[in-house]
C-alpha cells in the first residue's frame, strides 16, 4: 500500500509540473475571472472536425446564429480546429501545440458559453476533439478556468442513429470535469444535444437535426446571459 500511495504521488506531482507550463498560458486571462455582470457575453462554437467547412461547422454555425437572435447583447464566434496542431495529450510532453491559443479565447472572461461540435466516428467523438479534451487538463490545473462557463455539444453523423447521443454524453462527460454548466438542447426536443445527420456532405435536408441545433444554441445563450446576470 504504501509503494502504491508512493507511485501515485509521485504521478501527481509530475502531471503537475507538466501542466504548469501550459496553465500559466491561460492565467493572465482566466483566474478569478467571469463574464461581466450586465455587459455583454459571446458565445463561442468550437469545431472539432479535422475538416474545415464542413457538416461540423455548418452545425454549429446554426448553433451560433440562434444563439445571436437571443438577445444585442449576445456576441458569437466560431474556431474550427482542422489544420491546427492540437497533439495528444501526454503528461510528459513539454508542448501543446496550438492548444494555448485555442485556450486564450476559450478562457476569455466575455466568453460565457462554449458549443463544442463533433462529427461521429464508430460512435464516438474524433481523435480531435479526445486530444483537445484531454489537453484541457491545463484548465483544471489553473483554478477550473472553464468553471460556470455553459457548454453545449452538437455530434454529426452518416445516418440518423449512428451514435450521435453517444458521441455527445462523452463529451459532455469531460465537460462536466471542468466545472462547466452542461446543457442540453431546449424545449421542445430537450434531449442532451444537437444530433445531425449528414448527407452527401450537406445538412440542410435534416429538419429535425437542424431544430436540435436551433434550440440548443439558444439555450445555451438563455443559461448564460442568467449566469452572467443579464437576462431580465
Amino acid at each position: 500500500m504504501a509503494e502504491d500511495l508512493t507511485r501515485r504521488g509521485f504521478l501527481g506531482a509530475a502531471g503537475a509540473v507538466v501542466v504548469a507550463g501550459v496553465a500559466a498560458e491561460v492565467a493572465p486571462a482566466a483566474e478569478g475571472k467571469e463574464a461581466p455582470r450586465g455587459g455583454p457575453i459571446k458565445i463561442v462554437g468550437l469545431s472539432c472536425s479535422p475538416r474545415k467547412g464542413k457538416t461540423t461547422a455548418a452545425a454549429l454555425q446554426v448553433c451560433l446564429d440562434a444563439a445571436k437572435a437571443v438577445g444585442p447583447n449576445v456576441e458569437v464566434e466560431l474556431i474550427e480546429l482542422a489544420g491546427k496542431n492540437i497533439p495528444v495529450f501526454d503528461p510528459a510532453a513539454t508542448g501543446s501545440g496550438d492548444f494555448d491559443q485555442v485556450a486564450a479565447k476559450l478562457t476569455d472572461p466575455k466568453v460565457a458559453g462554449i458549443i463544442l461540435g463533433t462529427p461521429v466516428y464508430f460512435s464516438g467523438m474524433s481523435s480531435l476533439c479526445k486530444a483537445f479534451l484531454d489537453q484541457c487538463m491545463a484548465f483544471r490545473k489553473n483554478q477550473f478556468a472553464l468553471r460556470n462557463k455553459v457548454a453545449g455539444v452538437v455530434a454529426v453523423g452518416g445516418v440518423r442513429n449512428g451514435g450521435q447521443e453517444l458521441a455527445i454524453e462523452s463529451v459532455q462527460a469531460a465537460l462536466f470535469c471542468q466545472e462547466m454548466i452542461v446543457v442540453g438542447d431546449g424545449r421542445p426536443t430537450a434531449h442532451t444535444g444537437a444530433t445531425l445527420l449528414n448527407t452527401g456532405d450537406d445538412i440542410s435536408g435534416d429538419e429535425f437535426g437542424l431544430s436540435t441545433a436551433k434550440n440548443l444554441g439558444r439555450r445555451v445563450a438563455e443559461v448564460a446571459l442568467r449566469v452572467a446576470g443579464t437576462a431580465k
